[in-house]
């Protein structure tokens, strides 16, 4: 018995190929192009000993009869028992004239070739979109009746069933496979395709937000997911059954869920947020359609639409499939199935797999540059309050990568050594003293940078001053909250002004500003500083806005508690767990320069800034109570003698250790 294959280099064509291999009798003739037989070789090397028995038949699906050669159309000639046609594109975003030629043009030169050979049975791979968006239960006797077929995917994988229907020759059985994963037991998969759309989504949530915080999700029609291995197994199985010739089979879950279930069972499998509340799109379907097109028309929208699909991977066309409103009836081939222990597994039980394969191996960030080095080589890299802290480990890192760090700060011996340290490893460096909260001399700081080095690449605005005093203990102090803002908020608001005309000009650039998690949590005893970093973040949120359209970027970074000198002079920082040290704070401004996200924030901070929106009361309760179990520090409360630091008691210790890394 033997067997030919088209698009047995394919995903679920391998897979048949290996599982046909293991009935260990025949040889099977697989199509594959002149530049697939390299990739063809691969395969064979995962098949096995059996292997030998696969032979390489030269030729290409956008040709007559396959573009087979008349010798190999000869020596195939009354051999084939089994066609299996599973040659096609999978992929909603692949061009309307791909499919197409791939889909339609594809089938029927396979068609062409079977009756060439005299094939025995054509087995073709259709799929559950050959059904359209029917609305209601589609059986395995239903054809016609396949609806809304406007999707030039949905219309050419029906019209491509519809050759084999009216045209095929020879005996033939069609397989309609729902929307196929990875392996059950491996996890593999070649592409992102289908719920793998949504695992960016997923994977930025959990970077986010903390995985026990309840999250919003989508919900919407049921989605039908098939393993490939379950796929592979009922094709084989069916094919060599008697007496099934004519006849459809769908190899789709009997149980399928709904597009929310499915989103929740993946985020639980990523440790990410689970997504416990969900929304219908459904429910907006009150909106006339001539209304909703017309606003998906207007210029931001559309901007905004593209810019966040673009950011999560997704093809335009994958939201108006989150409401699929067609359901697959699978009973017959389910009772072809019984006595074998060919089954759709759980989601659960494998979705685990699935998404570990496609983080290891086909997450799209795994395919940029991720080296630091790989971005920042060779840029002009300014960085306020460079001689220590944050800004020095982060001058340190950038300059280990290539980066030509220009480090400022009042210190000429602290910055000397910094530059000494950096030039020692190989690194380039100028050092630059200003006094940050004079603004005149900032206007000449820049001036001097622009002069001498032509342009800034990243602008890190990481000097700044700290104060931790109650409100109340600061009555007669109004100069704290003048100088606090002079340098974190109009001393980095003035550099910035100053070189941001030269990076709009270039249409390149990127200002990155070091706030705090306080800006999010409003931590009391840090009015003065907080305020001063809100108002940053406030001008950083504007001006981003203004300058999305001329290549100049903006982040900003809510670090956590870091110990740093900043924080040394605060008696009970030196028993409290910081959540990271200057070198860790100094990897968030490397993630920033890399990816030039809009934010850098930690699950804590936002889910403080979520709370502090939806349950402000709440959120002014766990903050007092944290201000109520620390004091000020002696010098800050202005009550006389220093006293001995006291221990600390459990509850602060507790409180310490689940608020880690805000401000106290």
């Amino acid at each position: 018995m033997s067997y030919f294959v088209t698009g047995a280099t394919g995903f679920i064509g391998h897979h048949l190929v290996n599982t046909l291999l293991q009935r260990r009798k025949g040889r099977i003739y697989v199509l594959v192009r002149e530049g697939s037989l390299d990739k063809l070789a691969e395969h064979k090397a995962r098949w096995g000993r059996d292997a030998d028995r696969v032979v390489a038949v030269v030729g290409d699906l956008t040709q007559p009869r396959l573009g087979v050669s008349d010798d190999d159309l000869a020596d195939l000639k009354g051999k084939i028992k089994h066609f299996f046609h599973l040659a096609a594109v999978y992929d909603l975003k692949a061009s309307a004239e791909q499919q197409q030629s791939a889909n339609i043009d594809g089938t029927r030169h396979a068609l062409q070739l079977a009756e060439a050979i005299d094939a025995g049975i054509f087995h073709h791979t259709s799929s559950i979109a050959a059904a359209g968006l029917y609305d209601g239960v589609f059986s395995e006797d239903m054809f016609e009746e396949a609806g809304k077929l406007s999707h030039p995917y949905f219309k050419t994988k029906h019209d491509s069933e519809g050759l084999v229907r009216r045209e095929c020759k020879r005996p033939w059985r069609v397989y309609r496979p729902g929307i196929v994963v990875g392996h059950s037991k491996t996890g593999e998969i070649d592409k992102i395709d289908g719920p793998y759309y949504f695992f960016k989504l997923i994977q930025k949530m959990r970077r986010l937000l903390p995985p026990w915080m309840p999250a919003i999700g989508l919900d919407g029609g049921r989605i039908n997911l098939v393993p490939v291995d379950f796929v592979v197994e009922a094709m084989d199985h069916l094919a060599h059954l008697s007496g099934q010739n004519g006849k459809c089979f769908h190899l789709t879950d009997p149980n399928a869920r709904r597009v929310g279930e499915v989103l929740a069972i993946f985020a639980e499998a990523a440790h990410a947020p689970k997504m416990t509340v969900r929304i219908n799109p459904a429910m907006f379907g009150f909106i006339p359609s001539m209304v909703r097109e017309a606003l998906a028309s207007l210029t931001p929208i559309r901007r905004i639409r593209d810019a966040v699909l673009k950011d999560l991977g997704l093809p335009p066309d994958v939201m108006q499939f989150v409401a699929y409103p067609t359901r697959f009836d699978c009973r017959q081939t389910q009772k072809l199935l019984q006595g074998t222990d060919i089954a759709v597994p759980s989601l659960e039980s494998y979705a685990w797999r699935l998404w570990d394969y496609w983080e290891r191996h086909l997450d799209p960030d795994l395919f940029i540059d991720r080296s630091l080095s790989g971005v920042a080589k060779g840029k002009h890299i300014v960085i306020t309050g460079g001689s220590s802290g944050i800004g020095q480990a982060s001058a340190i890192k950038l300059a280990a990568a290539g980066a030509h760090v220009i480090i400022v700060a009042r210190d000429v011996e602290k910055l000397e050594a910094t530059r000494k340290d950096i030039e020692a490893s190989g690194g380039r460096c100028t050092i630059y003293s200003c006094d940050l909260s004079d603004l005149d001399a900032i206007d000449g700081l820049a001036q001097q940078i622009l002069a001498e080095h032509s342009h800034v690449d990243v602008l890190i605005n990481n000097a700044g001053r700290s104060i931790r005093r109650a409100v109340e203990n600061s009555y007669d102090r109004f100069h704290d909250f003048e100088r606090t803002m002079q340098l974190n908020y109009f001393g980095s608001l003035r550099l910035t002004l100053a070189l941001l005309p030269s990076m709009s000009a270039r249409k390149s650039g990127h200002v990155i500003n070091i706030s705090s998690i306080g800006v999010l949590t409003n931590s009391p005893r840090f009015s003065a500083y907080v305020a001063s970093k809100a108002a940053l973040d406030a001008f950083t949120r504007c001006a981003a806005s203004e300058f999305a359209d001329r290549g100049v970027y903006f982040t900003t970074i809510n670090m956590p508690l870091v110990r740093t000198p900043m924080i040394a002079p605060t008696e009970i920082y030196k028993s409290m767990p910081m959540i990271i040290n200057p070198d860790e704070a100094a990897d968030l401004v490397a993630q920033a320069v890399i990816y030039k996200p809009v934010r850098v924030a930690s699950g804590l901070g936002i889910f403080g800034q979520i709370v502090h929106a939806v349950a402000p009361r709440v959120a002014q309760i766990i903050m007092n109570t944290a201000y109520r179990m620390f004091p000020d520090s002696q010098a800050a409360s202005n009550k006389g003698e220093k006293k001995e630091p006291q221990p600390l008691t459990a509850d602060q210790i507790a409180f310490m250790q689940i608020m880690k890394g805000i401000h106290l």
